[in-house]
């Protein structure tokens, strides 16, 4: 089987972390983002995966060539030469995607959840129609644009934007299987598959919704980043706890940490819950860490304190500093000793030296 994943543009909402790597390679929980969808591919039996890029493609053909040999597969690069939307890459892939009459998978690179391909795979082969839309239940339809089904039924009747009155609950996860006929439907033009090429589909009665059990999160900006950390790290708990440090350990206080056996930990730390730190990580002593995500190797001194933050690659924490609110460091940022930070987002090589009080940018 074949695949598509939109890898798309600047990865501008995630910034600054996308100002040095693009947003699939971005690690999220000790992984790139973008690997961990590779292996819920491998899974189902793709063995040929297009990657529809514009941004910085030659940063990602390097490091993601170790994925061919590593998973069997093939990896080809669709480069957009002006951005295509979410369906004009799917025209630009023609020729991979439409080489035989088996159905591909689309999806967001930025979309984390237990991704369902076998599971989605037979669902489409039993309707037996043009599309699947993979579907996720949301508890305030009224800011999406929403899904209707034909009565009793998974065929999809029609799209309602933003509704004013309870119309329906599911929202479109970002993950799809398509028969190659949809790409008849698609010209090499910037397109949007979801207001131009959808709503045509579900009048033919050809579009079907498979729903999603579990949890599902668009990490594509900071504070869904960290929201889809504590979903994932609590699916790990469940599933693979013995991935997770050990609850009986000195400094995890709360549960579902996850440490690169590389990292090194000081004493008196209390990690947890919801803690994720990557390879070659040194914490000081007396560190507590919350609800954060702290990236390669980067060093954490002394008795700071760190919340609802993400801590780039290479930067390093003074003694008794406190980051919170949401703030995010670029790579190789270093925060001088006793400074507060409080929803700072700071660009790469940064020295912050003065408290940051409130959310702002620091260039």
């Amino acid at each position: 089987m074949k695949a598509l994943i939109l890898v798309g543009g600047f990865g501008t909402r995630l910034r600054p972390l996308t100002l040095t790597l693009p947003k699939p390679l971005v690690e999220f929980c000790n992984k790139p983002m973008i690997q961990h969808q590779i292996e819920g591919l491998v899974k189902a039996g793709v063995t040929d995966i297009v990657l529809a890029v514009n941004y910085r493609p030659e940063i990602m053909e390097q490091i993601l060539k170790k994925y061919e040999q590593q998973y069997n597969i093939r990896i080809t690069f669709s480069v957009e030469t002006e951005p295509l939307g979410t369906a004009g890459p799917l025209a630009l892939a023609r020729e991979i995607l439409g080489k035989d009459h088996l159905p591909f998978f689309v999806l967001n690179s930025d979309i984390i959840c237990e991704y369902p391909f076998e599971l989605l795979r037979d669902f489409h082969a039993a309707h037996g129609k043009e599309g699947t839309i993979v579907v996720t239940k949301v508890e305030e339809p009224s800011k999406y644009g929403v899904i209707v089904n034909h009565l009793g039924t998974t065929c999809i009747e029609r799209f309602v934007e933003k509704p004013a009155e309870f119309v329906s609950n599911k929202i479109n996860a970002g993950i799809y299987i398509f028969n190659p006929e949809i790409l008849d439907r698609i010209e090499l033009k910037p397109t949007s598959i979801e207001k131009e090429i959808f709503p045509l589909m579900a009048h033919e009665q050809q579009l079907h919704a498979f729903e999603l059990d579990g949890y599902w999160m668009d990490v594509g900006q900071p504070k869904d980043f960290l929201t889809g950390t504590c979903m994932y790290l609590a699916n790990l708990a469940k599933k693979q706890p013995q991935l997770l440090v050990n609850s009986e350990c000195e400094f995890v206080y709360g549960g579902n940490v996850l440490v690169d056996p590389t990292a090194k930990i000081g004493k008196d730390c209390r990690i947890g819950p919801n803690v994720t730190i990557g390879p070659n990580v040194v914490i000081g002593d007396g560190v507590r860490l919350q609800r954060c995500v702290v990236l390669e190797g980067t060093r954490i001194k002394d008795f700071a304190w760190v919340k609802n933050s993400i801590i780039g690659w290479h930067s390093t924490l003074g003694r008794w500093t406190r980051l919170e609110g949401v703030s995010v460091l670029g790579d190789d940022v270093s925060v001088n000793d006793e400074i507060y930070v409080n929803g700072g987002c700071v660009l790469p090589h940064k020295c912050i030296a003065n408290n940051i009080t409130e959310p702002q940018i620091i260039m």
